[in-house]
């Protein structure tokens, strides 16, 4: 059981307490697509931004564990979870790589905006040939005179229409080998790079996606996060982190979708009795909070290990199938509960199932997690 000290729970009340306002008008977003400037900021003003950066760039230096403490209460008080999603890109996909392995200068130039929010991040990895097989990149980036000189595509870029910079990973080597993957910081005033419009999808709506093209962006060698060649030790050093932060929202998430329910069904009447003394009902909800611990309990576990040093590939896998399947689960769940209730756009649940849908693709999809874990069992 985590024991968490009053400054921790001062940081996740401050969000918790924005929840009400960040969540209003969040199905009428939904419905347009429409991402929230006016919430960004409060979000900005809240300091959530600064979580787990070093005091020296204006962050917080939080722990990776506070940090997915306070992330919990985010999903937990926040309605729209396209915006938390959004906020968690920026962050993790953005900030962590410049921090954990960017040189001074690329720190001092971009980490102090990140963590104020001043500007919206992105990351882009896929391609429309190459998404969880990111050693396939057909994006390219080659070393002229001083800078990397970029082509290609990306496809499903997380606030892409909206980012300021990004985050772009580019083969600049043998493709299919590790060390032909670069992670360089492209800014969007750069020539050579055009930002996709946004693109319709299925869940998430709030939170913009879009495509990037480059045809001969030339972007500074000082952009490079780490070294030419060191891109493939970025991405997974983000990529537990994108796991551990998306996903404990999730869990925010499912907390607040299960105390809705069982409310729900305490008061909902069928057969001269409330639904949930049927059997049936009962156990549905009882596997909803099976879910949501389980997936709670999985994700810190991963963090602590991370957070360590210690080798947490198996913890962070098993930890993005709880949560994905979990809150996925738990969303139809919701839904058949409140039956034709919950099949109306009014009450927010057959959104959040829609919402629930990405969680079993991004960061790696199903598949892929048991691939790795199936990997280290020498299978």
């Amino acid at each position: 059981m985590m024991h968490w000290s009053e400054d921790q729970r001062e940081l996740r009340a401050a969000i918790t307490a924005l929840g009400e306002r960040l969540g209003e008008g969040h199905l009428e977003r939904d419905r347009t697509g429409e991402f929230s400037h006016d919430n960004w900021k409060l979000l900005r003003e809240s300091d959530l931004f600064r979580l787990p950066f070093e005091e020296r760039w204006g962050g917080l230096g939080q722990s990776l564990t506070t940090t997915l403490y306070v992330l919990e209460g985010l999903g937990q008080a926040c309605r729209d979870a396209g915006l938390s999603f959004s906020a968690t890109t920026h962050m993790v996909s953005t900030g962590v790589p410049i921090q954990r392995f960017g040189s001074p200068a690329l720190k001092e130039r971009f980490l102090p905006a990140v963590c104020a929010g001043e500007v919206i991040g992105a990351h882009a990895i896929s391609e429309p040939e190459a998404g969880s097989d990111m050693l396939s990149l057909r994006t390219t980036g080659r070393v002229e005179d001083g800078h990397l000189v970029l082509n290609g595509g990306k496809a499903f870029v997380t606030n892409g229409p909206i980012a300021d910079v990004f985050v772009v990973y580019v083969s600049t080597g043998e493709r299919g080998s590790p060390f032909g993957i670069t992670a360089v910081v492209v800014e969007r005033d750069r020539p050579g790079l055009t930002v996709g419009g946004p693109m319709a999808k299925m869940g998430l709506r709030t939170s913009p996606l879009s495509e990037l093209f480059f045809d001969d962006c030339r972007v500074p060698l000082e952009n490079v996060i780490g070294r030419v060649g060191t891109g493939f030790v970025v991405f997974d050093h983000v990529m537990k982190w994108e796991v551990l932060c998306s996903f404990v929202v999730n869990v925010g998430e499912m907390r607040a979708r299960l105390e809705r329910v069982v409310e729900y069904a305490r008061t909902r009447e069928q057969f001269g009795r409330p639904i949930g003394s049927h059997q049936a009902v009962a156990h549905r909800i009882a596997r909803m909070r099976v879910a949501t611990d389980t997936a709670r309990t999985a994700l810190y576990e991963a963090a602590r290990k991370v957070e360590a040093g210690e080798d947490a590939t198996v913890e962070v896998a098993t930890a993005k199938l709880l949560a994905s399947e979990g809150n996925l689960a738990s969303a139809v769940a919701a839904v058949q509960t409140f039956g034709g209730y919950g099949y109306m756009a009014e009450y927010g649940l057959e959104q959040d199932l829609r919402n629930a849908v990405a969680g079993t693709i991004y960061s790696g999809t199903t598949d892929i997690q048991y691939s790795r874990i199936a990997t280290t069992m020498g299978l």
